[in-house]
């Protein structure tokens, strides 16, 4: 998608749960232009239409049921949609000879590693049953740690989250193997392989991360048959994209004790409803789809858009292009 003509003023919405800041910040940077902020679903599509946007940063910030993503896309969407997070499945497809749409891919790739390493180490320490102990004065001197150092940690999707989190890995002496759509040397990763070779590699894994961005090819992915071929013991991160994984398949595997733990950062229906049964499930830990958040996240994804926002108006490649078809 080429720039803007430079004789024509840029027009820009922030769409986000607080966009005063945003504006701001992009006003530091980018005066020359016309912006205006939204801060709802419903209110953008009225809004692209009077306001004609050549730019849409949009922040998934109420979840995917009700995004206005055929506003969004529609004839009088903008030239470029620039996502503030890393998932773009809210968006459907698109016509990338139409509009172009980036991502915030690598914004919070650290902090999501963290994440899944804390989750790991709440299982390998068994922090539960320690807070189980404290709570009944019980004083066990028989306890023993368990090491993550010599496990075997499969990732799967080698994006920015699952080589930050390699990185983490290999810090504590884990062996690391991962599946990418295009296999290639990955940053420490030992080895690296394509998504159909996932039935050779689970039963090797004792720790599972899922970092896949959710696609036609990924819904479902971890089923029963995955779970089966699963070791014992094994304990399961998700941050990807509710329906990756099957949560029946998931249930049955806790409930079972096939499965040590999972870590659920992610659902097929988001906020999680009170009477799902995954809230009680036994050695789960759920949170909010809160992995990606930490405090200065939003401005650190703005100012990854104004660098990007530099080279539209320049004419330079994008970065962080997202193509339609595969999903990232």
């Amino acid at each position: 998608m080429s720039a803007l003509n430079k004789k024509s003023k840029p027009r820009v919405i922030i769409h986000a749960a607080n966009t005063k800041p945003l504006l701001a910040r992009l006003g530091e940077t980018h005066r020359d232009l016309a912006s205006v902020g939204c801060e709802t679903y419903e209110e953008l599509p009225a809004l692209i239409g009077s306001f004609k946007p050549d730019v849409v940063y949009s922040i998934r910030f109420a979840g995917s049921s009700g995004f206005p993503s055929d506003a969004l896309l529609g004839p009088d969407g903008p030239a470029w949609i620039s996502i503030g997070g890393s998932g773009v499945d809210h968006l459907g497809i698109w016509d990338p000879d139409k509009v172009s749409v980036t991502n915030s891919s690598g914004v919070a790739a650290d902090m999501m590693a963290e994440f899944i390493m804390g989750g790991f180490l709440h299982f390998s320490l068994d922090i539960p049953g320690l807070l189980l102990d404290q709570k009944e004065r019980l004083w066990r001197s028989d306890r023993l740690m368990t090491p993550l150092a010599g496990k075997t940690l499969l990732i799967i999707g080698l994006g920015s989250t699952g080589i930050a989190l390699a990185k983490k890995a290999k810090a504590f002496g884990m062996n690391v193997v991962g599946t990418r759509a295009n296999p290639k040397p990955t940053p420490y990763v030992d080895e690296t392989f394509s998504a159909d070779s996932l039935g050779n590699l689970l039963p090797e894994a004792d720790l599972i991360a899922v970092c896949a961005p959710l696609l036609a090819s990924t819904r479902g992915l971890i089923r029963e048959d995955a779970f089966s071929a699963m070791k014992s013991g094994t304990v399961l991160a998700d941050v990807s994209r509710g329906g990756i994984v099957s949560t029946d398949a998931l249930l049955q595997a806790l409930h079972s004790g096939q499965m040590k733990g999972a870590i659920l950062d992610v659902f097929e229906t988001e906020p999680l409803p009170p009477n799902h049964p995954i809230w009680t499930a036994p050695n789960v830990t759920i949170s909010p789809h809160c992995s990606s958040v930490f405090e200065g996240w939003e401005m650190a994804s703005m100012d990854m858009f104004i660098e990007n926002f530099k080279n539209w108006i320049d004419g330079d490649p994008l970065e962080n292009l997202v193509d339609p078809i595969s999903g990232y």
